[in-house]
Protein backbone atom coordinates (compact mmCIF):
# COMPACT_ATOMS: atom_id res chain seq x y z
CA UNK A 1 0.00 0.00 0.00
CA UNK A 2 1.34 3.16 -0.99
CA UNK A 3 2.05 5.77 2.00
CA UNK A 4 -0.21 8.62 2.20
CA UNK A 5 2.10 11.86 2.51
CA UNK A 6 2.12 14.00 6.01
CA UNK A 7 2.97 17.73 6.79
CA UNK A 8 3.29 19.39 9.81
CA UNK A 9 2.98 22.73 11.64
CA UNK A 10 4.60 23.53 14.55
CA UNK A 11 5.99 20.77 16.69
CA UNK A 12 9.56 21.78 16.54
CA UNK A 13 12.33 21.57 18.39
CA UNK A 14 12.34 21.10 21.71
CA UNK A 15 8.21 20.84 21.38
CA UNK A 16 6.37 18.80 23.67
CA UNK A 17 3.70 17.45 21.77
CA UNK A 18 5.95 17.21 18.05
CA UNK A 19 8.01 14.07 19.05
CA UNK A 20 4.65 12.24 19.58
CA UNK A 21 3.45 13.39 16.50
CA UNK A 22 5.90 11.96 14.76
CA UNK A 23 6.27 8.79 16.07
CA UNK A 24 2.85 8.34 16.10
CA UNK A 25 2.45 8.99 12.67
CA UNK A 26 4.74 6.40 11.34
CA UNK A 27 4.39 4.04 13.56
CA UNK A 28 2.83 1.61 11.38
CA UNK A 29 4.22 2.84 7.84
CA UNK A 30 1.16 4.77 7.03
CA UNK A 31 2.43 8.14 6.02
CA UNK A 32 5.38 9.53 5.47
CA UNK A 33 6.87 12.74 6.83
CA UNK A 34 6.91 14.46 3.37
CA UNK A 35 6.75 18.74 4.51
CA UNK A 36 6.79 20.52 7.31
CA UNK A 37 6.98 24.05 8.68
CA UNK A 38 8.07 23.69 11.88
CA UNK A 39 9.41 26.86 13.57
CA UNK A 40 8.38 29.89 13.86
CA UNK A 41 11.95 31.04 12.96
CA UNK A 42 12.17 30.11 9.59
CA UNK A 43 15.65 28.90 9.24
CA UNK A 44 15.89 27.16 12.41
CA UNK A 45 12.61 25.25 11.21
CA UNK A 46 14.00 24.36 7.73
CA UNK A 47 17.33 23.09 9.16
CA UNK A 48 15.40 21.04 12.26
CA UNK A 49 12.98 19.37 8.92
CA UNK A 50 15.91 18.81 6.69
CA UNK A 51 17.62 16.51 9.92
CA UNK A 52 14.30 14.64 10.22
CA UNK A 53 14.50 13.85 6.14
CA UNK A 54 12.09 16.15 4.82
CA UNK A 55 13.62 17.56 1.53
CA UNK A 56 14.85 20.93 1.06
CA UNK A 57 12.36 22.04 -1.58
CA UNK A 58 9.17 21.41 1.45
CA UNK A 59 11.17 22.93 4.61
CA UNK A 60 9.05 25.73 4.88
CA UNK A 61 9.83 29.25 6.81
CA UNK A 62 6.56 29.14 7.82
CA UNK A 63 2.87 27.86 6.85
CA UNK A 64 2.02 30.26 4.30
CA UNK A 65 5.35 29.65 2.17
CA UNK A 66 4.07 25.99 3.10
CA UNK A 67 0.70 26.49 2.09
CA UNK A 68 1.41 28.35 -0.82
CA UNK A 69 3.93 25.18 -2.43
CA UNK A 70 1.71 22.44 -1.63
CA UNK A 71 -1.27 23.08 -2.61
CA UNK A 72 0.10 23.78 -6.36
CA UNK A 73 1.36 20.04 -6.11
CA UNK A 74 0.97 17.08 -7.77
CA UNK A 75 2.61 15.12 -4.64
CA UNK A 76 0.78 17.41 -1.89
CA UNK A 77 0.73 16.15 1.30
CA UNK A 78 -2.69 14.21 2.08
CA UNK A 79 -2.71 15.34 5.95
CA UNK A 80 -1.82 18.25 7.55
CA UNK A 81 -1.10 18.43 11.44
CA UNK A 82 -1.27 21.67 13.39
CA UNK A 83 0.67 21.93 16.71
CA UNK A 84 1.39 25.57 16.97
CA UNK A 85 0.43 27.41 19.46
CA UNK A 86 -3.37 27.70 20.83
CA UNK A 87 -3.91 31.29 19.58
CA UNK A 88 -2.85 30.00 16.03
CA UNK A 89 -4.77 26.84 15.66
CA UNK A 90 -8.01 28.88 13.81
CA UNK A 91 -6.34 30.85 11.40
CA UNK A 92 -3.56 27.74 10.25
CA UNK A 93 -6.89 24.97 10.33
CA UNK A 94 -8.86 26.93 8.12
CA UNK A 95 -6.63 27.85 5.59
CA UNK A 96 -5.74 24.56 5.43
CA UNK A 97 -9.50 23.03 4.98
CA UNK A 98 -10.33 25.67 2.52
CA UNK A 99 -7.40 25.30 -0.17
CA UNK A 100 -8.60 21.34 0.26
CA UNK A 101 -5.99 19.50 2.70
CA UNK A 102 -7.49 17.25 5.42
CA UNK A 103 -6.37 18.60 8.80
CA UNK A 104 -5.11 17.15 12.07
CA UNK A 105 -5.46 19.80 14.74
CA UNK A 106 -4.08 19.92 18.18
CA UNK A 107 -6.56 21.14 21.10
CA UNK A 108 -8.24 23.43 21.95
CA UNK A 109 -9.28 23.93 18.39
CA UNK A 110 -9.79 27.46 18.44
CA UNK A 111 -10.06 30.45 21.48
CA UNK A 112 -13.66 30.83 21.11
CA UNK A 113 -17.17 29.38 20.03
CA UNK A 114 -17.43 31.31 16.99
CA UNK A 115 -14.14 30.23 15.15
CA UNK A 116 -15.14 26.34 16.52
CA UNK A 117 -18.12 26.94 14.36
CA UNK A 118 -16.48 28.30 11.42
CA UNK A 119 -14.02 25.62 11.15
CA UNK A 120 -17.14 22.96 11.21
CA UNK A 121 -18.62 25.08 8.72
CA UNK A 122 -15.57 24.95 6.46
CA UNK A 123 -15.47 21.65 6.90
CA UNK A 124 -18.23 20.38 6.19
CA UNK A 125 -18.36 22.90 2.62
CA UNK A 126 -14.71 21.34 1.99
CA UNK A 127 -15.87 17.49 1.67
CA UNK A 128 -12.53 17.26 3.99
CA UNK A 129 -11.41 15.43 7.23
CA UNK A 130 -10.99 18.38 10.13
CA UNK A 131 -10.18 16.28 12.80
CA UNK A 132 -9.11 16.79 16.73
CA UNK A 133 -6.16 15.30 18.58
CA UNK A 134 -8.06 14.06 21.65
CA UNK A 135 -5.78 11.27 21.29
CA UNK A 136 -6.49 9.71 24.78
CA UNK A 137 -9.78 8.65 23.52
CA UNK A 138 -7.91 6.35 21.02
CA UNK A 139 -6.46 3.75 23.92
CA UNK A 140 -7.59 0.55 23.18
CA UNK A 141 -8.79 0.09 26.81
CA UNK A 142 -10.99 3.04 26.27
CA UNK A 143 -12.39 1.63 23.11
CA UNK A 144 -12.94 -1.12 25.09
CA UNK A 145 -14.82 0.94 27.38
CA UNK A 146 -16.91 2.65 24.87
CA UNK A 147 -17.81 -0.54 23.33
CA UNK A 148 -18.73 -1.91 26.20
CA UNK A 149 -21.65 1.03 27.12
CA UNK A 150 -22.67 0.97 23.55
CA UNK A 151 -23.25 -2.40 24.00
CA UNK A 152 -25.58 -2.32 26.85
CA UNK A 153 -23.45 -3.83 29.07
CA UNK A 154 -23.60 -1.46 31.89
CA UNK A 155 -27.12 -0.27 31.21
CA UNK A 156 -28.26 3.08 31.48
CA UNK A 157 -25.02 5.36 32.80
CA UNK A 158 -26.08 7.71 35.46
CA UNK A 159 -23.22 9.09 36.80
CA UNK A 160 -19.36 10.32 35.24
CA UNK A 161 -16.70 11.18 37.49
CA UNK A 162 -13.66 12.36 36.04
CA UNK A 163 -10.51 13.79 36.55
CA UNK A 164 -6.93 15.54 34.77
CA UNK A 165 -4.78 16.73 38.09
CA UNK A 166 -1.58 16.67 37.88
CA UNK A 167 1.29 19.30 39.95
CA UNK A 168 3.63 20.04 37.04
CA UNK A 169 3.00 24.10 37.23
CA UNK A 170 3.09 24.19 41.41
CA UNK A 171 6.02 25.35 42.19
CA UNK A 172 5.67 29.17 42.55
CA UNK A 173 9.37 30.19 41.56
CA UNK A 174 8.60 28.07 38.15
CA UNK A 175 6.11 30.58 37.60
CA UNK A 176 8.38 32.05 34.54
CA UNK A 177 9.59 29.62 32.91
CA UNK A 178 8.42 30.57 29.20
CA UNK A 179 7.14 26.98 28.95
CA UNK A 180 4.53 27.69 31.65
CA UNK A 181 3.86 31.04 31.62
CA UNK A 182 2.22 30.87 27.92
CA UNK A 183 -0.74 28.35 29.68
CA UNK A 184 -1.95 30.98 31.98
CA UNK A 185 -1.59 34.16 29.78
CA UNK A 186 -4.71 34.86 28.50
CA UNK A 187 -2.69 36.42 24.68
CA UNK A 188 -1.52 32.78 24.11
CA UNK A 189 -4.21 30.29 25.69
CA UNK A 190 -7.52 32.35 25.49
CA UNK A 191 -9.39 33.00 28.40
CA UNK A 192 -9.20 29.42 29.91
CA UNK A 193 -5.89 28.13 31.14
CA UNK A 194 -6.07 24.37 33.20
CA UNK A 195 -9.69 23.43 31.75
CA UNK A 196 -8.88 24.35 28.37
CA UNK A 197 -5.43 22.28 28.32
CA UNK A 198 -6.39 19.12 30.25
CA UNK A 199 -9.89 19.71 31.60
CA UNK A 200 -11.48 19.24 27.84
CA UNK A 201 -9.46 16.24 27.65
CA UNK A 202 -11.49 14.57 30.94
CA UNK A 203 -15.11 16.44 29.21
CA UNK A 204 -14.34 15.14 26.27
CA UNK A 205 -13.42 11.23 26.92
CA UNK A 206 -17.15 11.41 28.93
CA UNK A 207 -18.68 12.31 26.37
CA UNK A 208 -16.98 9.61 24.41
CA UNK A 209 -17.39 7.02 26.29
CA UNK A 210 -20.97 7.14 27.32
CA UNK A 211 -22.13 9.01 23.54
CA UNK A 212 -23.65 11.80 25.23
CA UNK A 213 -23.19 15.31 24.97
CA UNK A 214 -22.67 17.84 27.80
CA UNK A 215 -25.99 20.18 27.73
CA UNK A 216 -25.51 22.46 31.20
CA UNK A 217 -22.48 22.65 33.70
CA UNK A 218 -21.18 25.11 36.81
CA UNK A 219 -17.88 26.01 37.36
CA UNK A 220 -15.51 26.98 40.13
CA UNK A 221 -12.09 28.22 38.92
CA UNK A 222 -8.94 29.21 41.09
CA UNK A 223 -5.67 30.44 40.45
CA UNK A 224 -3.67 29.44 43.28
CA UNK A 225 -0.37 31.26 42.11
CA UNK A 226 -1.38 34.84 42.25
CA UNK A 227 1.17 35.85 39.71
CA UNK A 228 -1.32 33.98 36.91
CA UNK A 229 -4.27 35.26 35.34
CA UNK A 230 -6.15 32.02 34.06
CA UNK A 231 -6.97 29.35 36.50
CA UNK A 232 -4.94 26.47 37.98
CA UNK A 233 -7.52 24.69 38.96
CA UNK A 234 -10.87 23.91 38.50
CA UNK A 235 -13.77 22.11 39.37
CA UNK A 236 -16.83 21.39 37.12
CA UNK A 237 -19.98 19.94 37.39
CA UNK A 238 -22.25 19.13 34.46
CA UNK A 239 -25.18 17.34 32.91
CA UNK A 240 -25.74 15.14 29.81
CA UNK A 241 -28.07 14.25 27.44
CA UNK A 242 -29.57 11.22 28.44
CA UNK A 243 -29.59 12.40 32.09
CA UNK A 244 -26.25 11.73 32.95
CA UNK A 245 -24.51 13.33 35.72
CA UNK A 246 -20.91 14.31 35.86
CA UNK A 247 -18.42 15.47 38.02
CA UNK A 248 -15.00 16.81 37.03
CA UNK A 249 -11.44 18.22 38.62
CA UNK A 250 -8.49 19.42 36.81
CA UNK A 251 -5.43 21.04 38.26
CA UNK A 252 -1.42 21.37 37.76
CA UNK A 253 -0.61 22.63 41.20
CA UNK A 254 -1.45 18.80 42.72
CA UNK A 255 1.54 18.18 43.71
CA UNK A 256 2.56 14.57 43.84
CA UNK A 257 0.47 13.68 41.08
CA UNK A 258 2.13 12.61 37.96
CA UNK A 259 -0.37 12.68 34.88
CA UNK A 260 -3.36 11.91 36.86
CA UNK A 261 -5.87 11.77 34.22
CA UNK A 262 -8.48 8.74 35.08
CA UNK A 263 -12.48 8.17 34.59
CA UNK A 264 -14.93 6.59 36.68
CA UNK A 265 -18.44 5.29 34.76
CA UNK A 266 -21.25 3.93 36.63
CA UNK A 267 -24.33 2.71 35.18
CA UNK A 268 -27.40 0.71 36.29
CA UNK A 269 -25.78 -2.67 35.62
CA UNK A 270 -22.28 -2.03 36.59
CA UNK A 271 -19.11 0.12 36.50
CA UNK A 272 -15.66 1.00 34.65
CA UNK A 273 -12.25 2.78 35.77
CA UNK A 274 -10.04 3.22 33.55
CA UNK A 275 -6.63 5.69 34.01
CA UNK A 276 -3.96 6.68 32.01
CA UNK A 277 -1.24 5.70 34.12
CA UNK A 278 -2.45 2.25 33.88
CA UNK A 279 -3.61 2.32 30.19
CA UNK A 280 -3.87 -1.80 29.51
CA UNK A 281 -5.97 -2.26 32.25
CA UNK A 282 -9.87 -1.58 32.71
CA UNK A 283 -11.72 -2.45 36.00
CA UNK A 284 -14.81 -3.54 35.58
CA UNK A 285 -17.96 -4.17 38.18
CA UNK A 286 -21.22 -5.87 37.40
CA UNK A 287 -23.88 -5.15 39.80
CA UNK A 288 -23.88 -7.68 42.67
CA UNK A 289 -20.54 -9.44 41.02
CA UNK A 290 -16.97 -9.53 41.58
CA UNK A 291 -14.48 -6.69 40.28
CA UNK A 292 -12.70 -7.64 37.17
CA UNK A 293 -9.48 -6.46 35.56
CA UNK A 294 -9.75 -6.89 31.47
CA UNK A 295 -6.79 -6.88 29.96
CA UNK A 296 -5.62 -5.21 27.02
CA UNK A 297 -4.92 -7.89 24.08
CA UNK A 298 -6.87 -10.42 26.24
CA UNK A 299 -8.74 -12.74 24.23
CA UNK A 300 -13.00 -11.68 24.12
CA UNK A 301 -12.19 -8.21 23.47
CA UNK A 302 -14.82 -5.72 21.77
CA UNK A 303 -13.16 -5.19 17.95
CA UNK A 304 -11.96 -1.92 18.25
CA UNK A 305 -9.72 -2.56 21.07
CA UNK A 306 -8.55 -5.18 19.22
CA UNK A 307 -7.49 -3.16 15.57
CA UNK A 308 -5.76 -0.89 17.89
CA UNK A 309 -3.59 -2.95 19.98
CA UNK A 310 -0.27 -3.68 18.34
CA UNK A 311 1.51 -5.68 21.31
CA UNK A 312 0.73 -8.94 23.19
CA UNK A 313 -0.58 -9.23 26.75
CA UNK A 314 0.89 -7.75 29.35
CA UNK A 315 3.35 -5.77 26.84
CA UNK A 316 2.87 -1.99 27.92
CA UNK A 317 1.43 0.77 24.76
CA UNK A 318 2.42 4.20 25.45
CA UNK A 319 0.85 7.43 24.50
CA UNK A 320 3.04 7.63 21.18
CA UNK A 321 1.08 4.78 20.62
CA UNK A 322 -1.93 6.16 21.25
CA UNK A 323 -1.47 9.28 18.87
CA UNK A 324 -0.45 6.13 16.07
CA UNK A 325 -3.91 5.05 16.44
CA UNK A 326 -5.86 8.41 16.09
CA UNK A 327 -3.54 8.31 12.47
CA UNK A 328 -4.48 5.14 11.86
CA UNK A 329 -7.64 5.85 11.88
CA UNK A 330 -7.33 9.28 9.69
CA UNK A 331 -5.47 7.06 7.21
CA UNK A 332 -8.09 4.59 6.89
CA UNK A 333 -10.75 7.70 6.69
CA UNK A 334 -8.61 9.45 3.96
CA UNK A 335 -9.05 6.27 1.79
CA UNK A 336 -12.82 5.90 2.55
CA UNK A 337 -13.19 3.94 5.40
CA UNK A 338 -14.84 5.93 7.96
CA UNK A 339 -13.57 5.26 11.48
CA UNK A 340 -16.44 6.16 14.11
CA UNK A 341 -14.30 6.86 17.12
CA UNK A 342 -12.09 10.01 15.43
CA UNK A 343 -12.48 12.49 17.22
CA UNK A 344 -13.58 15.44 14.42
CA UNK A 345 -14.05 19.47 14.41
CA UNK A 346 -17.60 19.13 16.03
CA UNK A 347 -16.15 17.84 19.55
CA UNK A 348 -13.55 20.67 19.22
CA UNK A 349 -16.51 22.94 18.71
CA UNK A 350 -17.99 21.47 22.25
CA UNK A 351 -15.22 21.50 23.93
CA UNK A 352 -15.05 24.94 23.33
CA UNK A 353 -18.29 25.84 24.13
CA UNK A 354 -17.90 23.75 27.55
CA UNK A 355 -14.43 25.99 28.20
CA UNK A 356 -16.75 29.57 27.50
CA UNK A 357 -19.99 28.03 29.45
CA UNK A 358 -17.25 27.55 32.57
CA UNK A 359 -15.58 30.56 32.44
CA UNK A 360 -18.43 32.53 32.45
CA UNK A 361 -20.10 30.24 35.27
CA UNK A 362 -17.29 30.89 37.49
CA UNK A 363 -17.62 34.47 36.99
CA UNK A 364 -20.97 34.07 38.18
CA UNK A 365 -19.68 32.32 41.25
CA UNK A 366 -20.88 28.44 39.71
CA UNK A 367 -24.31 29.49 38.04
CA UNK A 368 -25.27 26.90 35.46
CA UNK A 369 -24.96 27.84 32.22
CA UNK A 370 -25.95 26.28 29.30
CA UNK A 371 -22.68 24.50 27.66
CA UNK A 372 -24.07 23.68 24.34
CA UNK A 373 -22.67 25.28 21.02
CA UNK A 374 -25.27 27.66 18.98
CA UNK A 375 -25.39 25.97 16.33
CA UNK A 376 -26.56 22.54 17.73
CA UNK A 377 -28.79 24.32 20.53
Amino acid sequence: MTKLKWGMVGGGEGSQIGPAHRLGAQADGLFEFAAGALDHRAEAGRAYAQRLGIAADRAYGDWQEMLADEKGRADRVDLVTVATPNSTHFEITKAFLEAGFNVLCEKPMTLNVEEGEEIVRVAKASGKICAVNYCYSAYPMVRQARAMVRAGELGKIRLIVTNFSHGHHGDATDADNPRVRWRYDPAMAGVSGQFADCGIHAMHMASFISGNTVEKLSADFASTIASRQLEDDAMVNFRMSGGTVGRLWTSSVAIGRQHGFDIQVFGETGGLRWASEQPNQLIYTPVGGRTQIIEKGEGGLHEDAKRLSRVSIAHPEGFPLAVANIYCDLADAIRGTARDGLPTAEDGLRSMAAVYAAVASAKEDGAWQDARPPMFR
